[in-house]
């Protein structure tokens, strides 16, 4: 089990080096593998008589192969089905700027190619966390992120647009006064997709081989008709007021009936073919072709056995459709068996697909359907066939209105404050005027924004009608009215060692704190790795900094004794030889044969090694005494000298682990490898921005090679290192490599396959990992992430809560988003007394719950020692937790096969709302 080391952030100006934890385990991202989304594979159709008809590549999912199968289909509740960038969290003109006062500028860059940008202040969810958000549209597409609120310090365009990486222009921006261009930018956002959808449904029987064979059915079967109930409600065409989906209302010449559904705030009318007119005389069926064919989703229902033909892509002759969806139904166990085929094209997109993939809870599978549908359309828009053409006319739309707009350009509407500061208020000499603005401004978005929702166009009733599902992402207290200021941190079992302003405290839930250090040794990060009996600790700061090694059973036992409280005097003996001055230092992430740490110092990498002897386990090693340091048994290997100081570190496991370990470190503008062995750098990734803010480079191995993940400024991005090739590692961008963008610059980065979460100082951005989708932005004021070894703790004034919560109206106003008033910022429950500070309290999300299933680690509490056995769906309890943190591959199989009978469902937490 991989297991990763802190990893090291920078803040502000690249000479401020601050540290986070944020780390990742192998754990947490599962077997990470494309593997899980299907392969690609060539598809060949043939007629009755054997004769090729037509071919095709197509990505199949059909359930993770090589997975134990041996539990009962449909008993694992998964916690990864989500809707990817759903449109509540994505579609911000609309969500944040419409009906709201906001400004509007327009310009051109360097390339002569006109932009727009949207700025507002907003209070996210109305908890007391105003936030600028901003857009840029441009022929590419938009860019989105928000930026920190300052009451004392005011933003510029230029800084909003730098940000977005646009810092030179042919014109510079200048503001757009006018309110008809809210009704402009809604159509720009409207490009990105409809929030509606058509769904095809085609009927095969048995052993039917061509389309024309199943566009011919004129009747389902009865399990088909139960199929269609299942998926939504049989609706009258004719008069039909809702989404029609291209179907017609008024004269009946698409049908008479159709299925209809809402689902998570979409429309979903859905084409079936047994309901489209059937005409004797035309054996090819046009009109039913016309709309399915027509479908970037069919769904394929067919009868039959498993040992019957199945159906292939390739028998549909359309050029449209890019996603099937072959579902077949057993009457012996009442299930469902789903199986995906993506034209190869289209980028990878969740849910992944059990193993074997089938339901017998029909409500599960029915949700699981659509939103893999949902998720497979979208997916789809991001291919070329669809994204030139998307772009094209986003480029037509914007140069149209920019043409528009140009004779006003020396007048009032547009000559106005270019390159202003985004104001908070307006100048007194026209505030009169400027206030007439604002409510003609605010008064016709409000009448596009009900306008829009009227129609269907939006998902504006997803605020009412999100099913109130526990989200693995939500988080139980773990320690209330927490009163210090936390440096770092780190997971002993339970339990929480954390390092404060005053000293080194071990937490445990619902137990009072225990002092393990006084104030004296001030710890600025560190790891505690428990099947090492180890726990490593950087102190002091400057040239006064050592790295400090003690035996874990010795710290445990002055707990247990109660013995006088250590101070930094009483470890002298702990200090390792040559760390004197270093600002950072990392561990390799398993360490099963041995313990590998690599100490800036400066400009200089000290690698330093212990062996790992597998008689010295943790129960052994508590025999030795506790004044015994386990400093000898450490070891120095060389020194590297860097061009510069690291501001990030992380030690990347060779494939052989002889003379192929690797060293990643960002410093100016880039991340390089530095081969442990001969010190020799290769540049990894060069950063074109003028300023960076490096956040995170995270190992992680995909079907068991080392890849990174770069996190820096907004960008997240994912190289595959491969394997050295004459002592050089081969890094040239390869089809693995993919990159995606934050909306808002984290300070840390957590993995937790299948989900990788941004954190910043009032929100937590969670994404997947296989494609950096968007899942769910949580807002959490005052956020300051602790620890992510094991369980993510972290200190805030509010918890992070599940859909219910997330899905808050949105509340407009008349007033200056620059001001925002006690209307748009309700008063804060959290502290109902003016002035009064809220408390902040420690958090925790449990691991299991994000990756889907039991973790077998470390459940013993240095304070109270227990074990803790899991009980499975039949009632039997299982075997204890062991104590170990490097399980290897097959020990993870072994425990996911055991663990998947468990339903999370009956796991029981104390989850906190933020009110």
């Amino acid at each position: 089990m991989q297991k990763n080391s802190s990893k090291v952030l920078s803040m502000g100006l690249l000479s401020i080096v601050q540290f986070s934890v944020s780390e990742d385990l192998g754990c947490r991202r599962g077997e990470f593998s494309r593997k899980h989304y299907g392969s690609v594979e060539l598809l060949i159709s043939s007629d009755a008589d054997g004769a090729i008809q037509r071919a095709g590549r197509f990505r199949v999912e059909n359930g993770s192969s090589g997975e134990n199968t041996d539990y009962t289909p449909g008993t694992w509740h998964r916690t990864d089905v989500h809707l990817e960038n759903p449109e509540y969290h994505t579609r911000w003109y609309f969500k944040y700027f419409l009906g709201k006062v906001h400004q509007n500028y327009i310009g051109t860059d360097a390339e002569k190619n006109p932009f727009f940008l949207s700025v507002v202040l907003s209070d996210q969810n109305n908890q007391r966390v105003p936030q600028y958000h901003a857009i840029l549209w441009r022929k590419t597409g938009t860019q989105k992120i928000c930026l920190p609120y300052s009451p004392t310090k005011t933003l510029s365009v230029k800084s909003i647009l730098s940000a977005m990486s646009l810092d030179k222009f042919e014109k510079s921006p200048r503001e757009i006064f006018h309110p008809e261009i809210q009704k402009d930018l809604l159509v720009l956002e409207e490009q990105e997709g409809s929030v509606n959808f058509k769904f095809g449904i085609l009927y095969a029987k048995d052993g039917q081989l061509t389309d024309d064979e199943m566009f011919s059915n004129e009747m389902g079967s009865e399990s088909f008709q139960r199929f269609l109930h299942l998926l939504g409600d049989t609706v009258t065409l004719k008069g039909w007021t809702g989404y029609r989906g291209g179907l017609d209302t008024k004269n009946d010449t698409t049908g008479i009936f159709s299925i209809y559904t809402v689902f998570q705030g979409h429309e979903i009318m859905f084409h079936v073919s047994t309901m489209l007119p059937y005409s004797r005389e035309n054996k090819q069926q046009v009109e039913r072709k016309r709309h399915i064919g027509n479908d970037i989703v069919t769904i394929v229902f067919q009868e039959g056995e498993e040992s019957s033909p199945a159906f292939k892509p390739s028998m549909i002759r359309s050029h449209f459709t890019h996603i099937f969806a072959l579902v077949r139904y057993n009457k012996q166990n009442d299930s469902y068996r789903l199986k995906i085929f993506s034209e190869e094209s289209v980028p990878l997109f969740g849910p992944p697909l059990p193993s074997p993939p089938v339901f017998t809870n029909h409500q599960e599978f029915r949700d699981f359907l659509l939103v893999k549908l949902i998720n497979g359309e979208k997916a789809t828009l991001e291919t070329p066939t669809f994204s030139q053409k998307r772009q094209r006319t986003l480029d037509m739309l914007i140069r149209s209105l920019y043409q528009d707009l140009m004779p006003d350009l020396h007048k009032n509407m547009l000559n106005r404050r270019s390159f202003s500061d985004v104001l908070p208020e307006s100048p007194k000499s026209t505030r009169k005027k400027e206030e007439a603005r604002q409510a003609e401004f605010v008064r016709l978005g409000q009448a596009l924004k009900l306008k829009t929702t009227v129609k269907g166009d939006a998902t504006a009733n997803l605020a009412t009608t999100s099913f109130c599902k526990k989200e693995p992402w939500e988080s139980q207290s773990f320690c209330s009215n927490f009163p210090h200021e936390v440096v770092c941190a780190d997971s002993w079992g339970q339990s929480l060692l954390v390092s404060t302003d005053a000293g080194i405290l071990l937490i445990d839930d619902g137990q009072p704190s225990v002092q393990v250090f006084d104030k004296t040794l001030q710890v600025k990060q560190m790891h505690v790795l428990e099947t090492l009996d180890l726990l490593i600790a950087r102190t002091d700061k400057g040239k006064d900094s050592r790295l400090l090694v003690f035996r874990l059973s010795a710290v445990q036992k002055d707990i247990e004794t109660k013995q006088i409280i250590r101070s930094k005097y009483d470890c002298r003996e702990n200090k390792l030889e040559r760390t004197k001055g270093c600002h950072l230092y990392a561990i390799n992430t398993h360490h099963g044969s041995e313990l590998r740490i690599v100490v800036a110092i400066r400009n200089k990498l000290l690698l330093v090694t212990k062996k790992y002897n597998p008689c010295n386990s943790l129960t052994s090693s508590s025999l030795l005494s506790s004044s015994e340091s386990p400093v000898e048994e450490f070891q120095y290997i060389r020194e590297i000298c860097l061009s510069d100081p690291p501001v990030v570190m992380t030690l990347v496991d060779g494939p052989t682990g002889d003379s192929d370990n690797m060293i990643c470190v960002a410093y100016r503008h880039q991340f390089d490898l530095v081969n442990e062995s001969t010190g020799e750098s290769y540049r990894l990734h060069h950063v074109e921005t003028n300023k960076v803010n490096f956040v995170a480079a995270i190992d992680v191995y995909e079907d068991g090679e080392a890849g990174l993940l770069l996190c820096y400024n907004y960008v997240c991005q994912y190289r595959k290192v491969h394997p050295f090739n004459g002592g050089s590692p081969l890094i040239q961008p390869s089809a693995y490599d993919f990159h995606f963008s934050w909306n808002q610059v984290p300070y840390a980065v957590v993995c937790a396959f299948p989900y990788i979460l941004a954190f910043t100082t009032d929100s937590i951005e969670i994404r997947l990992v296989v494609n950096g989708n968007l899942v769910h932005t949580a807002v959490v004021p005052e956020l300051q992430l602790v620890a992510s070894k094991s369980d993510i703790y972290f200190k805030a004034t509010a918890a992070v809560s599940g859909s219910c919560d997330s899905s808050s109206k949105e509340m407009s106003s008349r007033s200056s988003p620059q001001t925002p008033t006690a209307y748009e910022m309700p008063e804060s429950p959290l502290s109902s007394l003016e002035g009064e500070v809220p408390c902040k309290n420690l958090y925790k999300i449990p691991l299991s719950n994000l990756v889907g299933r039991s973790i077998e680690r470390p459940l013993k509490s240095p304070l109270a020692p227990k074990v803790i056995t899991t009980t499975i769906s039949s009632g039997t309890p299982s075997l204890p937790v062991t104590h170990s943190l490097s399980l290897s591959r097959m020990e993870i199989k072994e425990i996911a096969s055991r663990t998947r009978k468990e339903l999370l469902g009956k796991l029981t937490s104390v989850f906190l709302s933020a009110g």
